[in-house]
């Protein structure tokens, strides 16, 4: 079975890091293939570092790397420190179970896609105390999304997705969005270079102690959405 990368992006997250870590590691004990997992620091100001040295001094594979503030900054330099086949991407606060990634690294394993994302708007998908205006707002963002930039995908924010680790990194060093919306340039991207990806319906939790600021993050994510399209026409990416 193909190696595995957990890739965790960590903002000042030293009070919820080690029960995460505690079901990372459980799961990667369990598993018959090799897993590592890579926690980013990204310009915490807490014990976030601290808490994840702990671990790795426990679970040999288990690394932490530094990175600029921001999510994409944080999942463009794991990407980077990853060395395994398959890379996993999943928030600090696994809003979807760890247990639940094999159903997203299964079908790029299997050669199905190149791109597995774990989607709340799939068909047999679960939310779990969502407030209903956080869910009209992501439906929003999606609605603009879907009409810049990456038609037909219905939920490109989750933050659990898998890739083929050959396709991620080109993907990865091309991206120039350091926040929120790096999701949507990086699918964009995919989609240029005519990569399969797939929605997986996956179940996830809400947590109030989000560190996406519902307002403030909107303007700034819509904002880069539509700096992808500039960047785009102006022909910032490149097609090989």
């Amino acid at each position: 079975m193909s190696s595995v990368t957990v890739i965790v992006p960590a903002h000042n997250e030293e009070r919820r890091l080690a029960l995460t870590l505690d079901r990372l590691t459980a799961w990667a004990r369990a598993r018959q293939s090799l897993v590592e997992i890579v926690v980013v620091d990204s310009a915490s100001t807490d014990a976030t570092a601290a808490v994840a040295g702990r671990y790795a001094g426990r679970y040999p594979l288990l690394r932490i790397v530094g990175a600029p503030f921001g999510k994409g900054n944080a999942i463009k330099a794991g990407v980077a420190a990853a060395s395994s086949d398959l890379l996993y991407m999943c928030d600090a606060d696994l809003s979807t179970p760890i247990e639940e990634a094999d159903a997203l690294l299964q079908p790029v394993l299997r050669g199905e896609c190149d791109v597995a994302i774990g989607s709340r708007e799939a068909a047999s998908a679960r939310r779990i105390g969502e407030p209903a205006y956080r869910h009209l707002m992501g439906r929003i963002f999606n609605t603009a999304v879907r009409l810049l930039a990456v038609p037909g995908i219905q939920d490109t924010q989750s933050g659990f997705k898998c890739f083929r680790a050959s396709v991620a990194r080109p993907l990865f060093e091309q991206l120039t969005i350091g926040g929120f919306a790096f999701d949507v340039e990086v699918l964009f991207l995919a989609r240029r270079k005519g990569l399969r990806i797939r929605e997986i319906p996956v179940t996830s939790t809400f947590d109030a102690d989000t560190r996406v600021r519902p307002w403030r993050d909107a303007f700034a994510m819509a904002a880069d959405v539509l700096r992808i399209r500039l960047n785009s026409l102006g022909g910032r990416y490149s097609t090989r």
